[in-house]
């Protein structure tokens, strides 16, 4: 994770469901109002949280900010930071009560967010490394479910297109098949954004027993696929009431995915560009209006 761009607020969400009980407390408190955080005391933080100063200072250690003064100015400079950006209230929940024009400036609000905030906090180095992995397999199978599925299919797609040997697989038993078969030299991708998603977390656990390099891309760090991962991709995306499986998760792990396959591409640069030319070339002639060398058609005249 790239601290020193990232948001406290995005780690702390990341990290809040492997803190102690105590500590997500903290975390609730300083998620609910980081703003008034900001100008409190460890002492009042504290008492809002029902638990003890030592574990305030716990609790900004887990998140690595260091002390409580750091997290004091850390939120300081992140509540400046999104001031602006909220001032028509755009970072709230969906309530019951707001117009169709305010759902609007919600929802586009917290899916643009979500792709800034996941570019701040990715891990360049982590990243590289999936890359170097994927460039190289001899096979890339990827996992998901629900949601997360169409998020592997399209990351399989793009792969696809490039001359990459790629596979997505949403169903259980087909998951657990295709990594019983992986071998050293092949990559297995699982993205759940809770990282706790069963299915897929034993599809990587399997490909990894029989040698293939394993990738996690989840929005938490801690969560359970991380332990059956080599490496992990992180997003930053809330789902709050309204939006548990929202756009705003699968915007944040495209971005990824966006990432990783462009970083692929140019490690085969002339071979991505030809096939990209070939596959478009391929579908042209089922475009309307368009010839089968690609060019469009001109326009008829007359009767």
């Amino acid at each position: 994770m790239r601290d020193a761009d990232a948001s406290p607020l995005v780690r702390i969400r990341s990290l809040l469901p492997g803190l102690a009980r105590a500590e997500q407390r903290v975390a609730k408190v300083v998620l609910e109002d980081p703003a008034a955080v900001a100008r409190r005391s460890i002492t009042e933080v504290a008492l809002a949280a029902n638990t003890s100063e030592t574990t305030v200072t716990r609790f900004c250690k887990a998140v690595g900010v260091g002390g409580y003064p750091q997290l004091r100015i850390a939120l300081a400079a992140d509540t400046a930071r999104t001031e602006a950006r909220t001032s028509r209230n755009l970072g709230g929940e969906i309530g019951p009560g707001d117009g169709l024009a305010e759902v609007i400036g919600k929802v586009s609000f917290a899916d643009a967010r979500a792709v800034e905030e996941t570019a701040d906090q990715l891990d360049v180095a982590s990243l590289q490394s999936v890359i170097d992995l994927v460039a190289e397999a001899g096979r890339v199978d990827v996992y998901g479910v629900g949601a997360s599925a169409f998020v592997a299919a399209d990351l399989q797609q793009k792969l696809h297109r490039i001359g990459r040997i790629s596979f997505a697989w949403s169903d259980t038993h087909i998951m657990l098949t295709s990594a019983a078969v992986l071998k050293p030299g092949d990559v297995a991708i699982g993205v759940s954004h809770t990282g706790a998603t069963t299915d897929t977390v034993e599809a990587l656990r399997v490909a990894r027993e029989h040698g293939a390099a394993t990738v996690a891309v989840t929005n938490f760090p801690r969560s359970p696929i991380t332990e059956v991962a080599d490496h992990v991709l992180t997003t930053a995306a809330r789902e709050t009431t309204f939006r548990s499986g929202a756009t705003a998760s699968r915007i944040a792990q495209l971005t990824v995915i966006d990432c990783l396959f462009i970083g692929v591409a140019q490690r085969h640069m002339e071979a991505s560009v030809n096939a990209l030319d070939a596959t478009r070339d391929a579908v042209g002639s089922h475009r309307l209006g368009v010839r089968p060398d690609g060019r469009r058609r001109p326009r008829e005249t007359g009767k």
